[in-house]
């Protein structure tokens, strides 16, 4: 059986209000509809745990759910945040280990990426150059980046994400 809207809504109502065998059906019901979710966007062997790291999301955020809105909606944005996070640890790990092979005589190479990096920063808007330097290289949050720079915690997402949209277009125009 596929549970509908209603149905989910419904479970989801009485299991905020305290009834645990409506939240058990609403977790098995979920677990199923995730399951097809899922199914189309990764391997096999990655839904199991992204099935299970979403239905924890799913118990922590319960209690947002509002009740006059659509379950389903409220459920895929927590899946697609859970699948996003997955996403971004598969490619970091896959960063690293790129990285490491990559990496032959540190010296030569942390010159050559300085040189290389600071030719870059210099071709962007130097606001993005900035928060770019703060935030990625010396590693400061995006609150602190915002406040030694006088940039809102917003231009500085922007920031970043601009400045290095533009930095990957300069890399792969040469």
């Amino acid at each position: 059986m596929i549970a509908s809207e209603e149905t989910f809504r419904r479970l989801m109502t009485r299991a905020q209000g305290g009834d645990k065998l409506c939240y058990s059906t609403l977790l098995v019901e979920c677990e199923k509809w995730l399951r097809r979710y899922y199914a189309r966007k990764i391997g096999p062997a990655a839904i199991d745990d992204l099935v299970q790291e979403t239905l924890i999301s799913l118990h922590r955020k319960r209690s947002s759910y509002d009740p006059a809105r659509a379950f389903l909606p409220w459920l895929a944005a927590i899946a697609r945040y859970r699948w996003i996070d997955s996403l971004r640890m598969i490619y970091r790990h896959e960063h690293d280990q790129l990285y490491e092979e990559m990496v032959a005589d540190p010296v030569d190479e942390n010159v050559t990426a300085r040189i290389s990096l600071d030719r870059l920063l210099g071709m962007i808007p130097p606001k993005q150059a900035d928060v770019i330097s703060l935030v990625k290289i010396e590693g400061l949050s995006i609150v602190e980046a915002a406040a030694r720079t006088g940039q809102s915690e917003s231009l500085v997402k922007v920031n970043i994400h601009r400045g290095l949209r533009k930095m990957s277009a300069l890399i792969e125009s040469e």
